[in-house]
């Protein structure tokens, strides 16, 4: 199961999302730091399928965790060259250009 939590500011739709067990915890490797805060991540908790049509609507993603990022992959939203690990989280953001 996933966090969901989406923002609707000024014509964007930001999504973010977790895994369930991340939530609330703290991640460092070297001078990167990862907070999964429960203010920013935590929704509803959903299945890892709801991603799919969260993400056709989201223009902005904030994506933490195996599940979310392996699902976002799955889906074409991001590419796995460009997802960071801190210490082996996976962590990835994605924006839409709107042109």
């Amino acid at each position: 199961m996933i966090y969901v939590k989406i923002y609707r500011v000024q014509g964007e739709v930001l999504l973010a999302a977790c895994d369930e067990e991340l939530l609330g915890k703290t991640f460092r490797e070297g001078k990167l730091k990862l907070e999964v805060r429960e203010r920013f991540y935590k929704g509803e908790l959903m299945d890892e399928d709801a991603l799919e049509s969260l993400l056709e609507e989201a223009t902005i993603a904030n994506l933490t965790g195996e599940r979310c990022v392996s699902k976002a992959i799955e889906l074409g939203y991001v590419d796995p060259e460009r997802v960071l690990r801190i210490e082996g989280i996976p962590h990835a953001q994605m924006a839409k250009l709107m042109w």
